[in-house]
């Protein structure tokens, strides 16, 4: 009972000193994801394989955005880049 009662005690104290009031910094996690190359996942069925891989690989070398070598390339409109990526769709909530 006194090792759970601890382990309580430990938890109430780590929300109320640790957790509580956390938020996180939307603009960061934003451009985090903007620049992540795992969105070209969700265009793979839009681009195709080969120009998926491309489009990452030119993102690793030149340290730019898969969506905007997207729209650089012309490979989709920024409408339907912007349905494509919405965090909606990405999380599976869009109908």
């Amino acid at each position: 009972h006194k090792s759970i009662s601890h382990l309580e005690a430990a938890c109430r104290t780590l929300t109320a000193r640790c957790v509580r009031g956390i938020t996180a910094n939307t603009e960061h996690l934003r451009l985090t994801v903007e620049q992540s190359i795992g969105l070209v996942t969700a265009l793979n069925p839009h681009l195709g394989y080969t120009t998926a891989t491309a489009i990452a690989q030119e993102a690793l070398a030149t340290g730019k955005g898969v969506a905007e070598l997207v729209l650089e390339h012309n490979l989709l409109t920024a409408e339907q880049l912007e349905d494509l990526l919405s965090p909606q769709r990405l999380a599976n909530l869009s109908k």
